[in-house]
């Protein structure tokens, strides 16, 4: 594999072998993945990015451009690329799916509609593009915060979830059981966007309320070919998400689902797509079952968050990003899972605070059927847990010949775990105590 390295202001057309355009924000973990799987499979990568400056040498040597400024980045990127034999073009993360969609719409190359990721990413249009195709979607209502303090009649019974509309990770998304919740987790949701500068003023002004819908939750991981959603896996969420707060646990695969049901989803699936415009590339997407009917709560043109596609490798025989790489090349992409199970478990983090260590790990890791544990945040940290927090102390994964057996091992080595967080002092809070002490 090897990587373009131009200039940043050096806008001269590039002679290049047939190429990947691989659009990714600074410091998103599915860079390097995407790396390492076009170094398997002998494919040239662009990397462009804003690590004009990183320690990172991948990012540090690609095509810089400013990812906030998209319409001059299209133009330096199609500058730039003018002479390349471009394969196709692919943004790893939700805030680069719209630009990636644009450079490939004009360079010739197949590619979704580039309203694709605005609808990913708001959730309120999002709804109504499902709505409007007759797909199965929770009652909702998009109010402004401020008429919630104000006593606003509300057209959802309870209890209900209310949402931030362009938060991704389950942010801001709680569950609230009457009037007076909702109150409190308004306030809360008001305090957590007051901290984002790159939302728009509706975004910062208007909140989702949706009917809680009571069932049990499933993640759908496919790839989008010429049109058609194939899918790659389910995984299963063994515990019941009922709230508050909405925080990812287990993933495991395949799914218990009945074929009859793994059916409906992709059908479900497959109609959000045409909805979303998507076209190409992979999808994931959020899916709760009540009953026989199946709702799509959230779906995004990329792939599973976190490091919990290193999973789909244990049952399809290779990593999720060379499917992707294989479909955007033109290449084959039919895999199916293997029947050994598979799981992962998300490490939650259990409170507000500076982590000072995890305890337990050489035991959590001679768990049988415990494959690797991976600890992404180091001592030290400043840990804020769900809802205004948005990453997890590390993935625990396992792999073994039965689906109950994945369960029962990640739960015991998760319970051999202990997170030592030492209390954080803010300033504000220090000046204070030492105030009311010297009144005493």
């Amino acid at each position: 594999m090897s990587v373009v390295i131009p200039e940043r202001h050096q806008l001269m057309p590039l002679q290049r072998p047939p190429s990947i355009l691989l659009i990714a924000p600074h410091g998103s973990y599915r860079t390097m993945r995407y790396l390492q799987a076009a170094s398997r499979l002998g494919l040239h990568v662009v990397i462009i990015s804003e690590g004009e400056h990183s320690i990172v040498s991948a990012y540090a040597q690609g095509l810089h451009v400013h990812l906030d400024q998209q319409e001059e980045a299209l133009q330096t990127i199609l500058t730039c690329t003018a002479n390349m034999d471009v394969l196709a073009v692919i943004g790893t993360d939700d805030s680069v799916i719209e630009l990636a969609a644009k450079v490939a719409q004009q360079l010739g190359l197949a590619h979704n509609n580039v309203n694709t990721a605005r609808l990913a990413r708001r959730k309120d249009l999002a709804r109504k593009a499902l709505q409007d195709k007759s797909i199965p979607v929770p009652k909702y209502q998009c109010v402004e915060l401020e008429a919630i303090f104000n006593q606003i009649d509300i057209k959802i019974d309870f209890p209900l979830v209310i949402k931030p509309l362009a938060l991704s990770a389950s942010r801001g998304v709680i569950r609230v059981n009457n009037k007076d919740e909702l109150t409190v987790a308004a306030k809360r949701i008001k305090n957590l966007l007051a901290k984002y500068t790159d939302l728009e003023c509706v975004e910062k002004e208007q909140v989702l309320l949706e009917e809680y819908i009571h069932g049990s939750e499933i993640a759908v991981e496919g790839i989008v070919d010429k049109g058609v959603f194939k899918l790659l896996t389910i995984f299963d969420k063994p515990d019941d998400l009922h709230g508050p707060f909405f925080e990812e646990t287990y993933y495991i695969t395949p799914t218990r689902l009945s074929a009859e049901q793994v059916n409906v989803v992709s059908k479900v699936v497959q109609q959000a797509c045409e909805a979303y415009g998507v076209k190409t590339g992979p999808v994931h997407a959020e899916c709760r079952i009540r009953g026989t009917e199946i709702y799509l709560i959230e779906m995004a043109a990329r792939t599973i968050g976190g490091l919990c596609s290193d999973i789909l490798e244990y049952g399809l025989g290779c990593s999720l990003e060379e499917i992707v790489l294989n479909q955007a090349t033109g290449q084959p992409v039919e895999k199916s899972f293997s029947e050994t199970a598979a799981g992962v478990m998300m490490i939650p983090v259990p409170k507000q605070g500076i982590l000072k260590r995890i305890e337990g790990l050489l035991e959590a890791g001679k768990i049988e059927f415990i494959e690797d544990i991976n600890i992404q945040l180091r001592d030290g940290y400043e840990l804020t847990p769900l809802p205004e927090g948005n990453s997890y102390l590390g993935f625990i994964f396992a792999k073994a010949p039965k689906f109950e057996q994945v369960e029962q091992a990640l739960r015991d080595a998760y319970a051999c775990l202990n997170v030592v967080v030492a209390p954080l002092w803010k300033i504000a809070e220090i000046e204070s105590q030492t105030v009311r002490n010297s009144n005493e």
